[in-house]
C-alpha cells in the first residue's frame, strides 16, 4: 500500500513506479532515459551528457527522447550561478525543456530558487539534491516540491551520511523524500519505501543495461564489482567521487598532490581549480563509454554494485521493481 508521500511523488512525476533513473554523466543516453520512462519510472535527462557526449543539439535530443516514449521524462539542472557560460546554457536548456513539455526537474549544486520560479510559472515540479540539512533548508526556502537524499553509498559525488540518518533528518520538512544511493535490488527498493521514502533514485543499476550506451568494459566492471570495490577519489573532479577501484585507479591513486589540494581549498582559487578539474573530468568520463582503452578510465559507480550480477534490459529490471510494490 502506498503512503501519501509516495502518492505525492507519483502525482508530481506522473509515473506508475516510484523510481527515478538518476541523471548521469556520461551515461544518460536518450535510449536509456526513454526506456525507463516507457517502463513506468522516470527517466531523467542529463544535458551535458546529451549534448557533449551523445552529440545532440539540446532540443533535438529532447525530441529524440520524445520520439521513443510519450511518457513523462525529467531534466537535471545544475543551478550554480557562478560558472559564466555554463549558467547561460543551463537557463537555455531549462527554457527549451519547458517549451518541449518537460515538467519535472531535478536541481543540484546551488540555490534552486531561479529554477523554481520559472518552473512554477509553467505548472511544473522541482526536486533538489541534498546531502545534509543546511542544503535542504535552502531548497525548502526556495519552494522545491521534494528532496532527493544523496547518501554515502551513491555513485559519483556521494553524500557523507547513511540513508536512514538522512531520512530521519529530513522528514520534518514534510516533503516527498527520494532515497538515492546503494539501491539496485527489488528488496532494497521496497525496504527504502517501507522506511518512509516516497521514491528511490538509481543510477548504477541502469548503467548495466542493454539500453545504456556505456562500453562493455564499464558494464562488466559493475557486474564484477562488490561494495568494497567502490572508493572515493579526488583525482576526477577535485572533490571526492565514488568510482570502481580498477587497476588504473590503484595505479594513479585517489588523492590529489599537496599543491592541488591547496588550490582546491584556497578561498580565492578553489572555484577556478574545481572548474579546471571538472573540464578535465568531462573528457576522462566521456572515454568510459567508449571501447578505446577501456581500462584507462574512471568508472563511476555506487555501492549498489553489490546487487548487480548481470547486464539486462531496462524492461526486465523495471519489471522486478514493479512487482516489488505489487504493481
Amino acid at each position: 500500500m502506498k503512503n501519501y508521500l509516495t502518492q505525492s511523488f507519483l502525482d508530481h512525476a506522473q509515473v506508475e513506479i516510484p523510481l527515478i533513473c538518476g541523471p548521469m554523466y556520461p551515461c544518460s543516453n536518450p535510449e536509456l532515459v526513454a526506456a525507463v520512462s516507457e517502463a513506468g519510472g522516470l527517466g531523467v535527462v542529463q544535458p551535458i551528457s546529451l549534448v557533449f557526449v551523445h552529440g545532440y543539439a539540446f532540443r533535438e535530443g529532447i525530441q529524440k527522447i520524445r520520439s521513443l516514449t510519450k511518457k513523462p521524462v525529467g531534466l537535471n539542472i545544475m543551478v550554480e550561478k557562478g560558472v559564466g557560460d555554463f549558467f547561460r546554457r543551463a537557463v537555455d536548456w531549462l527554457d527549451v525543456a519547458l517549451d518541449e513539455g518537460v515538467r519535472f526537474f531535478i536541481t543540484s549544486l546551488g540555490d534552486p530558487r531561479w529554477v523554481v520560479e520559472k518552473v512554477k510559472r509553467a505548472g511544473g515540479i522541482v526536486y533538489h539534491d541534498v546531502t545534509e540539512r543546511r542544503f535542504a533548508e535552502k531548497a525548502v526556502a526556495a519552494g522545491v516540491d521534494g528532496l532527493i537524499l544523496v547518501n554515502k553509498a551513491a555513485g559519483g559525488h556521494a553524500g557523507s551520511l547513511p540513508s536512514n540518518e538522512l531520512l530521519s533528518i529530513m522528514q520534518e520538512f514534510g516533503l516527498p523524500l527520494v532515497a538515492a544511493g546503494g539501491i539496485s535490488t527489488a528488496l532494497g527498493f521496497k525496504e527504502e519505501l517501507d522506511a518512509g521514502h516516497a521514491a528511490v533514485q538509481m543510477g548504477t543499476r541502469f548503467i548495466a543495461t542493454h539500453e545504456c550506451s556505456a562500453g562493455d568494459a564499464y558494464k562488466q566492471a559493475i557486474v564484477d564489482a562488490k561494495a568494497q570495490d567502490i572508493v572515493m577519489t579526488e583525482k576526477l573532479s577535485g572533490v571526492p567521487a565514488a568510482v570502481i577501484n580498477t587497476p588504473y585507479v590503484k595505479r594513479v591513486g585517489t588523492d590529489v598532490n599537496p599543491i592541488e589540494k591547496f588550490l582546491l581549498k584556497d578561498r580565492n582559487l578553489k572555484h577556478l581549480a574545481r572548474m579546471a578539474y571538472s573540464a578535465a573530468s568531462l573528457f576522462s568520463l566521456k572515454r568510459s563509454i567508449t571501447k578505446d582503452n577501456p581500462y584507462e578510465n574512471y568508472f563511476q559507480a555506487g555501492r549498489s554494485v553489490e546487487g548487480i550480477d548481470a547486464v539486462e534490459s531496462v524492461a526486465a529490471v523495471m519489471g522486478r521493481f514493479r512487482q516489488a510494490i505489487g504493481g
